[in-house]
């Protein structure tokens, strides 16, 4: 039973710390709409190398959810839900190849969650013109992917 306090605990700890980052995140300005760090990614990564898929994908979305519920609205919960599912199916696959640096992880979980986010505002809007936007999205998830990549490699090196 110890085990599974002290692991519900960490998980605790983890969705409150990552709102707590997105919460920071949110003062920071943008130099390109739409284009965030993802600071709270930081404690994904971190939990997709010291805990798993599972625990990385279960703090994923209930920092999510919660961070919708009190931050933002029904649609900003639809394309982080978007972002967060992608992002983390392609991190969790190239982890298990070994063939890329958590950075290069990072990198790119942040790229999927831009694409999956400008997906579901092609498929919400009903305007494919919207995916001109792709390029500097890549490049802002590409930038944010190497700032949470390295952040999360730190924290794992020290935690």
């Amino acid at each position: 039973m110890r085990v599974k306090t002290r692991s519900v605990a960490l998980m605790g700890v983890c969705v409150a710390f990552a709102m707590i980052l997105s919460y920071v995140e949110s003062f920071i300005p943008s130099p390109v709409y739409g284009v965030k760090i993802g600071l709270p990614n930081i404690v994904t990564v971190y939990l997709l190398y010291k805990c798993g898929a599972a625990r990385a994908g279960a703090v994923s979305v209930v920092r999510v959810i919660l961070t919708a519920l009190l931050f933002g609205s029904v649609m900003s919960l639809i394309y982080s839900l978007a972002g967060a599912f992608l992002s983390l199916s392609v991190m969790v696959i190239l982890k298990k190849t070994n063939l890329f640096s958590k950075v290069g992880v990072s990198i790119a979980g942040g790229v999927s969650h831009n694409i999956a986010q400008l997906a579901v505002a092609v498929a919400i809007t009903g305007v494919g013109a919207v995916a001109y936007y792709l390029p500097t999205l890549v490049l802002g998830g590409v930038v944010a992917g190497i700032v949470v990549g390295i952040a999360g490699a730190t924290v794992i090196k020290r935690v």
